[in-house]
């Protein structure tokens, strides 16, 4: 798709003396799963709230759906937020959440479908302050999906979840996705980013460390092969380090042609290699490694 969906240009924010983003430029093409991460204190927190309408930046340009956020009359419609806390009001039921929310925000929907998604049907008469942690998360899920918005932004949306919750809630995503809403990931889970984003947005100081999929962050890092050696072996083929747990480890950008190569010295010299492992690079490797740079 070439239409957009968030058009971010030269975006800054202050606080006071603190720059919490810097100059920061981005897309999310529409039908896109998009992850926006970021080391604390990048600014990931600042950027989403100026997405969202929360707050006004300092300079530059956003675009939400072809509108300033700050215009909620008609923006807000078209976007679901699922914030990490949404703050409900204790003495109201779950369905008059959900229905309180479908009114803020002018999105029409069916009670009883959308708590069949997150399987809150029996606790619909059940006041905010008696479920338990994971029932309110669900609840904010809930209240992020009425209406099928064009936009939902999801802002750890599996802390507190059970597996089978976690599984009904990237379902919810992936029918939203087919129906061609675009989404925005905040999560500390990287494998969740890893496993669903079609691009991430590593943030890092206020802007962006690096940007792209998740083949292309990986691959500025070395694959990692690593196996126990005897010290009777001879010389390998490949350069290595052996680490103080005694096993070697080969970092490479050619994966697969070093693992034959290494696979095929050890058959020629009649040598096993116990505890073998071999894999690409991932996203929690990336992380690692920016303050490093």
């Amino acid at each position: 798709m070439t239409s957009t969906a968030i058009d971010v240009d030269h975006l800054n924010l202050k606080y006071g003396d603190f720059h919490a983003v810097r100059d920061l430029s981005f897309q999310v093409r529409q039908g896109e799963f998009y992850a926006l991460l970021g080391t604390n204190g990048a600014g990931k927190t600042s950027t989403l709230e100026i997405l969202e309408g929360h707050r006004n930046p300092t300079s530059g340009t956003v675009r939400v759906l072809g509108k300033s956020p700050r215009d909620r009359a008609s923006a807000r419609p078209e976007m679901g937020i699922m914030l990490q806390e949404s703050g409900f009001s204790p003495d109201l039921t779950v369905k008059e959440s959900i229905r309180l929310i479908g009114s803020l925000t002018r999105r029409t929907d069916r009670l009883e479908r959308v708590l069949g998604i997150v399987d809150l049907t029996r606790k619909a008469d059940t006041k905010v302050s008696q479920l338990s942690g994971g029932e309110k998360r669900r609840l904010d899920f809930a209240t992020a999906v009425y209406g099928s918005p064009r936009l939902l932004f999801l802002d750890e949306p599996t802390t507190g979840l059970d597996i089978q919750s976690r599984d009904a809630l990237w379902d919810a995503v992936d029918n939203l996705r087919e129906d061609g809403s675009t989404i925005v990931l905040t999560t500390h889970y990287l494998e969740e980013a890893q496993q669903r984003a079609d691009r991430i947005g590593l943030m890092h100081r206020g802007t962006f460390h690096q940007e792209g999929t998740v083949s292309e962050l990986t691959r500025t890092l070395p694959a990692v092969i690593r196996f126990s050696l005897p010290v009777s072996a001879p010389a390998l083929p490949l350069r290595g380090r052996r680490e103080h747990d005694g096993k070697f480890v080969v970092e490479t950008h050619r994966l697969q042609k070093d693992l034959h190569l290494l696979l095929c010295w050890a058959q020629d010299n009649a040598i096993e290699l116990p505890d073998l492992e071999a894999g690409p690079t991932r996203l929690d490797d990336v992380f690692r490694a920016i303050d490093n740079d």
